[in-house]
């Protein structure tokens, strides 16, 4: 994930605060199911000789081999037992991994094998098979319900991308068994440029989603970091301050069940520099209207827009053909991170001579859901994380996730909610959401409540809590709150990837009334030892 806009986040919407206490009707957990067992499938060097290139100005990246992050997750819509998370497997401590594994069951999460499209030298790409890059990372997947065997047909993307090169691409693959086996990797856009590694012309934060109205469709949609100055600056991170940098939305199709794509293209392209999107994602509400939900980055306030992050939609109702030109905002995020409260050194800080000070998370990433069985024009969620009022050494962080609702299709918003029930003063991060068949609405999230200051332990929970369709839409009604993690995790056991990082966002799906938390715990042995594993839950209500 790159925010190349420097901002300090500004509230500028109401917020309607307070959650009552946890109330009598949790779901029931079940798990979690360790699903990316074994060692990485991946030996070491496999991305060539520039897998670990680094200019003379910058700290060595480090591999860290048998960690599994930043999964997302998807259940067969034909078949519940049928399930595939998909994950960044061995993370590099300056960004990406060696290669996107899928972990897949075909009896409900009890057993997991692993499979890996060829989206990087580590998976099998080549150039020949479209595949031949350093490194991959920002895992993404997406099943079709068709066709109509059984087995339907499971979309994979990735941001791939050379670390010795500004060599980066957005590839997808298919599957049409289920996960097992993937097709030879397609382009739906490649970049390079004289800038230099990660730098100008760089292709970001994508995803995929297969339509559940329109058979056959597929959309892929993500940013794109582009500057006029094409030449290289030293170091590279210098594009971050380019007044005339910005990272407009991209946007490919596929009518073929992905067979083949059209040609990608910008679909929101803002002209003011250091205003940028990031973290786009399609819904399709029950209607066919595709809505693209992002983060608005904007460098200043104008238009009605507040300065800093900025939860957004824009709109199509032609299938991807055309889209609004004008965003709706649902509100500013007002997300300002999250920090390590009792700071150590680790493995994997770019910043060696201070200690480990930050907790990479979902901090600009909003998430989307529609209620698929809410009519026309259709009910959609967006959650994201914020601070209140938490500060760890004099620092605002993240103490708040916070939830809106559109009854009207994503054209107008409640005032946000909170739904956390973190203890106060302690932190809480990376927010997923998902809507059963029933209409429930359910958020996961992590947080630092069971914390204890002055132990060795940064001790980390995961969380899900639902509201009742047929329930008034305020936080009370959020009261419901369960616990998924038997016991508290470490996080400074992660790997450090400029923050302990367990995912830019976790996976939450689900197959009629049942919620599917698919999710990344660390558990090494120390802060110089990081290991994470990926976990499978289910949360039912009474």
């Amino acid at each position: 994930m790159r925010r190349l806009v420097a901002l300090v986040a500004v509230a500028a919407t109401s917020v309607l605060l307070g959650v009552g206490t946890a109330g009598a009707n949790p779901y029931l957990i079940t798990g979690p199911t360790l699903a990316s067992a074994g060692a990485t499938p991946f030996g070491a060097g496999c991305g060539g000789p520039g897998e670990g290139f680094h200019t003379p100005t910058e700290v060595p990246g480090v591999n860290f081999p048998n960690t599994e992050v930043e999964p997302w997750f998807q259940v067969n819509p034909q078949d519940p037992n049928d399930l595939v998370g998909f994950w960044q497997q061995d993370r590099w401590s300056d960004g990406g991994a060696h290669g996107l594994v899928a972990g897949v069951s075909n009896d409900g999460g009890t057993s997991w094998s692993k499979s890996w499209p060829a989206f990087s030298n580590c998976a099998g790409g080549t150039p020949a098979n479209g595949g031949g890059y350093e490194r991959a990372s920002d895992p993404w997947v997406s099943w079709a319900a068709t066709p109509a065997n059984g087995l339907g047909t499971l979309h994979a993307i990735s941001i791939s991308f050379d670390r010795s090169t500004a060599h980066n691409a957005v590839l997808t693959s298919r599957s049409l068994d289920g996960g097992h086996t993937w097709s030879p990797p397609i382009t739906l856009r490649e970049d390079n440029s004289r800038s230099g590694p990660l730098a100008n012309l760089f292709n970001d934060k994508e995803s995929i989603t297969a339509d559940p109205v329109t058979a056959g469709y597929v959309y892929a949609v993500w940013d794109r970091i582009e500057s006029p100055n094409n030449n290289p600056l030293t170091p590279p991170q210098a594009y971050a301050h380019a007044p005339a940098f910005r990272g407009p939305a991209w946007f490919a199709r596929s009518t073929d069940n992905g067979a083949t794509w059209e040609t990608a293209h910008p679909i929101f392209a803002p002209n003011a520099g250091r205003t940028q999107t990031i973290g786009n994602q399609i819904v399709v509400l029950p209607d066919g209207t595709l809505v693209d939900g992002f983060n608005y980055i904007r460098g200043s306030n104008g238009q009605g827009i507040a300065r800093g992050d900025n939860a957004a939609v824009i709109f199509s109702t032609d299938h991807g053909m055309t889209w609004s030109s004008t965003p709706t905002i649902i509100a500013n995020m007002g997300d300002t991170g999250v920090r390590d409260p009792e700071p150590v050194n680790c493995l994997g800080d770019n910043t060696p001579s201070t200690p480990c000070l930050l907790v990479r998370t979902g901090d600009i990433l909003p998430d989307f859901a529609v209620d698929a069985h809410s009519g026309s024009p259709g009910t959609m969620y967006a959650v994201w994380q914020s601070h209140q009022t938490a500060t760890v050494a004099g620092n605002p962080v993240d103490d708040t996730i916070l939830i809106s609702r559109s009854t009207d299709g994503g054209h107008v918003w409640s005032p946000p909610v909170k739904v956390n029930h973190t203890t106060s003063g302690k932190q809480a991060f990376t927010a997923s959401v998902h809507v059963a068949a029933n209409g429930d609405v359910a958020v996961t999230y992590y947080d630092f409540r069971n914390d204890t200051p002055g132990d060795a332990a940064l001790s980390t929970d995961y969380w899900i809590v639902h509201h009742h369709a047929s329930d008034p839409f305020d936080s009370a009604h959020f009261s419901d709150e369960s616990r998924i993690t038997p016991a508290s995790f470490n996080m400074r056991t992660a790997p450090y990837a400029i923050g302990y990082f367990l995912g830019d966002y976790e996976g939450l799906d689900s197959f009629g009334n049942t919620f599917t938390p698919f999710f990344v715990q660390a558990n090494g042995t120390d802060p110089f030892h990081p290991l994470t594993d990926a976990y499978y839950s289910t949360a039912v209500g009474p």
